[in-house]
Formats: C-alpha cells, structure tokens, sequence
C-alpha cells in the first residue's frame, strides 16, 4: 500500500499591518525552505527583487539560500542551507511558527503558522492559496512605516503625491483587495 502523501497548510501574516495582510497557502510535505520561499512570493505577491531568511525557535536557527557570509548572521545562530533543509524537519506540528523576512532594508515580516497537516487531494496541484485578504505591499515603499504613509496618501487625493504615488503604483493597486484568482505560483526549480 502506497504511503499518502500529504501537504502542509499555512497561513501567512504580515506582522505590523492593519488591517492584516495575509494569505493561506497549502504546499507538499516534501517542500524545501527554498521551495516555501517561492509559494510565499507567489501568494503574497512580493516580486522576488530581495533577500530573504526564515528565522525559527528563539532566532537560533536561520535557514538562508546563498552563501551565509552574505547574510547577517549571529556567531550562536545555526545556520542551513534553504535549497537543502525540509519544511517538515522544523515545522511538524499544527501552531508552529517560523518567521520569514523579506527584503532586509525594508523588513517585512511574516509570521508563517503551520495550521495543519492534511492528506493530498486527488486532481488538486499544489501549491496552492486558499485565502488570503488585502493586497500585498509594493516593493520598495519603505516597509511598514512607508506603506502606511502610501495608504495615507492613497486616502488624500488633494495631497501634493497624490499623483506622482499613482503615476508610481498604477491605477490597478487597490490595497483592500485580495484576488485569489490572480495567485500564479512560479516554479521554485527555474526562478
């Protein structure tokens, strides 16, 4: 009898955004951190331009993809190969958490919450999101602190940026929506 395979639900939240920003992913149990990294820019809708590190327990562990000279990294933190190191050796029960930092100058944070293990579904191809609410942030608007400036922009159209942050964005950036249909995940083999 073939082993089931099963799949790993996470939900995805970016700290300090109100309201919350967050997305629900499900990914195959066999998902390398690399492979997370990608679904999660794929979901949350970031454009991949950044570094990025997954931090776990107490920030003793840091899994990073590249050379970890390049990466701020602490003499007693441990450090692991994102390309190699398995989703399910650190995440294996439904509450735990890793943190995922994306884009060291801006420092978005997510709280990344393993919801559960699941079976797969037949005819179902992961990964794949399953909810989320609110758009992702633009890339390069200053983190938090200069999304909500852009949002308080955004609000204020007699506001002297008001048109240059929209010659800047686009006249499709609506921050209250989240369209699920428009998620695409990319293939973590060929980025």
């Amino acid at each position: 009898m073939p082993t089931p395979q099963l799949i790993h639900q996470f939900k995805m939240t970016l700290l300090d955004t109100q309201p919350e920003i967050w997305r629900r992913i499900q990914v195959p149990e066999a998902y390398t951190f690399w492979e997370l990294h990608v679904a999660i820019q794929s979901a949350m809708g970031w454009e991949d331009y950044h570094l990025h590190m997954f931090r776990i327990g107490k920030h003793s562990e840091i899994i990073i993809n590249g050379d970890p000279m390049d990466s701020e990294v602490g003499e007693d933190e441990q450090t692991f190969n994102g390309w190699e190191a398995k989703v399910a050796r650190f995440l294996k029960t439904p509450e735990d958490v890793v943190l995922y930092e994306y884009d060291m100058g801006d420092g978005w944070l997510h709280e990344v919450l393993l919801e559960g293990v699941f079976l797969k579904e037949k005819g179902v191809r992961y990964p794949r999101c399953i909810a989320g609410e609110r758009a992702c942030p633009p890339e390069d608007c200053g983190g938090t602190l200069g999304f909500k400036r852009l949002l308080e922009t955004l609000a204020s159209p007699r506001n002297p940026e008001y048109r240059e942050l929209l010659d800047w964005l686009g006249k499709k950036y609506k921050p209250e929506k989240f369209d699920l249909e428009a998620v695409k995940f990319t293939n973590p083999k060929t980025r």
